[in-house]
């Protein structure tokens, strides 16, 4: 029978390791001139932090933290595709929680005693 539960868990640690593998690779990935070597040092780098990831964080097995760092490569790109450009940079967050108050607002106070 499919363990549906442990199914759910590895993609949702997957997709968490996903975001955080292809950061990693895109600042990374200068170093490789051709997309065969990207392509296998992605997988290597997905399998290894995926089990490193596992075990520092979930009480996923062995076999099943190769499943989530395979789950994490294939799923990397798509996640991230579908994160770029909705994830708010630090200034903007910080921009957009700035309120404007108007002068006719503000209440002076005498504070030079």
């Amino acid at each position: 029978m499919l363990n549906l539960d442990l199914l759910r868990q590895m993609l949702i640690i997957a997709m968490a390791l996903s975001t955080v593998t292809c950061a990693f690779i895109q600042k990374t990935k200068v170093k490789f001139k051709k997309s065969n070597g990207l392509c296998i040092y992605s997988l290597l780098l997905n399998l290894l932090l995926g089990v490193l990831f596992c075990n520092s964080f979930t009480t996923v097995s062995f076999p099943a933290s190769l499943w989530v760092g395979l789950f994490s490569f294939i799923g990397a790109d798509t996640i991230y595709k579908s994160l770029e450009g909705k994830l708010a940079s630090h200034g903007d967050i910080i921009k957009k929680n700035i309120i404007e108050v108007p002068k006719e607002n503000l209440i002076e106070t005498d504070v030079s005693s």
